[in-house]
């Protein structure tokens, strides 16, 4: 959110009519991500605005690309701070449930066959999301490329910014030669378990970090169960989560900085 101007960078649609705060606003999606309370329910006496005036501005900010600038800004900054670790990262799918349809539905063969759809998660190391797709439910492995092109180049240091990793970290779902051509051909190793291998052993013990990160991603309501039937608007969210846990990875690393919370 472009605070105290506008999304689209130009006058209001309503110029005869005073704009509520983009603050305030900002503050009503985030109370709506993280309650995932309908946005015609959002209380008045809270001061956000009704739904009718965020909802807009959500729309105007995420087609004027708002979202994923922020969250490529606060990655620069924990690539500044020395958080980010490229030297490997991890991928993970998974699905939701999506009460309204929409685009980017299918049936869930883990939900007995309700319309859901799927999330799709690569971190760093560390757990941190480098990005985040929306599917109608589609297979893992074929959101292996997708999400390693999704990885915006993080700048926080001088030189080149960092695009890829150096390894890409996934369990026996993307498990497929074809895919693992195609991230050699990216620059990256592939590193992701044989079908019939054993649970318990061998690449878990890093790639835990993914399945914390979706924890973390499903903690806000608005993104356990897709209410929106906008696929763009889900979308937004859950960029802006992933946002979110970047900041607090980056605000608690400063409490720790400043001295407190040690103790």
């Amino acid at each position: 959110m472009v605070i105290g101007g506008s999304c689209s960078g130009g006058r209001p649609r309503h110029p005869g009519r005073r704009r509520h705060p983009d603050r305030l606003v900002f503050q009503g999606i985030l109370f709506v991500l993280h309650t995932g309370i309908a946005w015609e329910h959002l209380p008045q006496e809270l001061g956000f605005g009704s739904g009718r005036t965020w909802w807009p501005r959500l729309a105007e900010c995420t087609e004027a690309g708002v979202w994923p600038r922020l969250h490529e800004v606060l990655l620069a900054k924990l690539r500044s701070a020395n958080t980010l670790d490229f030297s490997r990262t991890a991928v993970d799918g998974s699905h939701i449930r999506a009460l309204k349809g929409g685009s980017k539905t299918g049936l869930s063969p883990v939900d007995r066959g309700r319309t859901g759809s799927k999330h799709h998660l690569i971190t760093d190391a560390t757990g941190i999301p480098l990005a985040a797709t929306l599917t109608g439910d589609r297979n893992d492995v074929t959101q292996l490329i997708p999400l390693l092109q999704a990885v915006p180049p993080v700048r926080g240091k001088r030189g080149r910014p960092r695009h890829r990793p150096d390894v890409v970290l996934g369990d026996r779902g993307y498990d497929h030669d074809k895919y693992r051509r195609l991230v050699w051909d990216l620059g990256v190793k592939p590193l992701i378990a044989r079908r019939g291998t054993e649970h318990g052993f061998g690449l878990g013990t890093q790639r835990w970090v993914v399945e914390r990160a979706f924890a973390h991603l499903h903690w806000f309501r608005g993104l356990r169960i897709r209410w929106e039937i906008r696929a763009d608007i889900h979308e937004a969210f859950l960029t802006l989560g992933c946002a979110l846990i970047c900041w607090r990875r980056l605000n608690s690393r400063q409490v720790l900085q400043d001295g407190h919370g040690l103790h």
